[in-house]
């Protein structure tokens, strides 16, 4: 099996291509040398439905299809819609590995998630503690769904010999994220709130939980490059993680987005919502090892171009 594969002669299907990360990931893998990209659209391509994915692998007859479309959100997203999220993700990514192997499609790469690991996993999360407990439970059916895609991957690796591969990228962050209060993430949240309280001279915002809780994140355009370096150098269905290994607590960050955006009121903690998981730090050894991935981005920097992105959509009426 060839172990760099060279993008500039294989046909690459990316779903979810048109979205945040997608959008950043075409960018790499045409810097990468890529030439022909194909991106399945909703509605004219619904992959929760069978005949839509072979329609799609028909049409665009790719070798390589990287999985990153998916029905994801926050916490309140999460606790909102547990049977969509699961379903449709489950769906989407059982029925695309299936019919890639029967329809011959040379590589797959699934993008699992951070969700998938135990609530309470040894500080930093190594891939080999994946299985030990139940992931945390406002965002189990999402990351179960999505974990069920790394046991679909060895076993039809086991089974047939397929090569599939399995990538859990921490949280992203960037320029292009989801600001949608509705199904928004912490950082693009935070970010959306202070800058909101600047303009209308509020005194307050309100962060949820307590802000003990820490997070890792990793920059939109160091996760591209992590899962477009697998795409050409791994071939093991040994899930990989795609991490910062950077781990702040959700009150520093809040404090941090709060300095950054030029918000000085007052953060009041709304204890009745959720935490979720208490700590997420990923070991980020195998992906280095493997082929070569460390991100680069340092973390304020980071956060500045993307409160620079927003507020500059936010002054052109988009935000």
């Amino acid at each position: 099996m060839d172990r760099d594969l060279n993008l500039a002669a294989k046909r690459v299907c990316v779903t979810g291509g048109a979205g945040f990360l997608g959008t950043h990931l075409i960018r790499k893998l045409k810097e990468h040398g890529a030439r022909d990209i194909f991106v399945p659209q909703y509605p004219e391509y619904d992959l929760v439905r069978e005949a839509d994915i072979i329609r799609m692998i028909d049409t665009a007859k790719p070798d390589i299809i990287i999985h990153l479309a998916a029905k994801v959100g926050g916490i309140g997203a999460n606790r909102e819609k547990p049977g969509e999220f699961f379903y449709d993700n489950l769906m989407m990514g059982v029925q695309l590995i299936h019919q890639s192997w029967l329809k011959g499609v040379e590589k797959f790469v699934a993008i699992g998630t951070i969700c998938a690991y135990p609530k309470y996993t040894p500080i930093p999360f190594k891939e080999e503690d994946l299985w030990n407990g139940y992931p945390e439970e406002t965002n189990a059916p999402y990351g179960l769904a999505k974990k069920m895609l790394l046991v679909q991957s060895q076993s039809y690796r086991e089974q047939y010999g397929y090569n599939s591969i399995f990538l859990l990228p921490v949280n992203l962050y960037g320029p292009g994220d989801n600001f949608n209060p509705a199904s928004s993430h912490v950082i693009p949240a935070l970010i959306r709130k202070c800058l909101e309280a600047k303009e209308q001279n509020a005194s307050e915002i309100v962060a949820w939980g307590d802000g003990s809780p820490t997070r890792e994140f990793i920059y939109v355009e160091d996760a591209a490059e992590g899962i477009t370096l697998a795409t050409q150098k791994y071939n093991s269905s040994e899930p990989v993680n795609i991490g910062s290994s950077f781990e702040i607590s959700i009150r520093d960050l809040t404090e941090t987005i709060a300095r950054l955006t030029g918000f000085e009121g007052v953060i009041r903690w709304d204890t009745s919502k959720p935490n979720g998981q208490p700590r997420r730090k990923l070991d980020t050894k195998r992906a280095r090892e493997a082929f070569g991935f460390e991100a680069k981005t340092d973390f304020e920097d980071g956060l500045k171009r993307t409160i620079d992105w927003y507020a500059h959509e936010r002054a052109h009426g988009r935000g």
